[in-house]
C-alpha cells in the first residue's frame, strides 16, 4: 500500500524542514514561562521560607569558660544550731544544715559526702525562702561526736 501525496500542498524542502525543526528544538529549550499568579486568599502576609545557614563565627562568643557558681562550699551555708535542731542531734542522730536554694538533693547528698561523709535524707524550702537539709548519720556513728568533729558546737555549750 502505497501513500497518495495530497495534492494541494508542496513537499517542503529539506532546509525548510531544518529550519523548522530548529524553531520546534529552540521552543522545547527555551520552555513555557508564563506563569498563572497565585491568588492570595488569606488577610495575613505569609513570608516565603529561605535558606538559613547555620552561622560560622570567626571567634567563640565567650572568651573563658563560665565559673561553675554553686560549688562545694557555695552550696553548703552554714548547720543550724537552733533547739529544734540540736533536739535532731540528740534524738535522731540527725544534723541540719542551711543550704543554697538552687542546689538539687543529689548536689547537696555529693558534698555531704565529701566534706563529712554523710547522706542526706530529706530537704525543704522554709517558709523564708531559705533551704533546709536534714543529714542523717548512719546508725554506727553518734551524731553528738561528728558535730563537734566539724566544729558546728563545742563539748560544752550542750551541758
Amino acid at each position: 500500500m502505497v501513500l497518495k501525496e495530497t495534492k494541494g500542498a508542496p513537499a517542503p524542502t529539506k532546509a525548510e524542514a531544518k529550519e523548522k525543526a530548529l524553531k520546534a528544538k529552540k521552543a522545547v529549550l527555551k520552555g513555557v514561562h508564563s506563569q498563572k499568579k497565585k491568588i492570595c486568599t488569606s488577610p495575613t502576609f505569609q513570608q516565603p521560607k529561605t535558606l538559613w545557614l547555620q552561622r560560622q563565627p570567626k571567634y567563640p562568643q565567650t572568651s573563658a569558660q563560665r565559673r561553675n557558681k554553686l560549688d562545694h562550699y557555695a552550696i553548703i551555708k552554714f548547720p543550724l544550731t537552733t533547739e529544734p535542731a540540736m533536739k535532731k542531734i540528740e534524738d535522731n542522730n540527725t544534723t541540719v544544715f542551711i543550704v543554697d536554694v538552687k542546689a538539687n538533693k543529689h548536689q547537696i547528698k555529693q558534698v555531704m559526702k565529701k566534706l563529712y561523709d554523710m547522706d542526706v535524707a530529706n530537704t525543704l524550702i522554709r517558709p523564708d525562702g531559705e533551704k533546709k537539709a536534714y543529714v542523717r548519720l548512719a546508725p554506727d556513728y553518734d551524731a553528738l561526736d561528728v558535730v563537734n568533729k566539724t566544729g558546728i558546737i563545742w563539748a560544752g555549750s550542750l551541758a
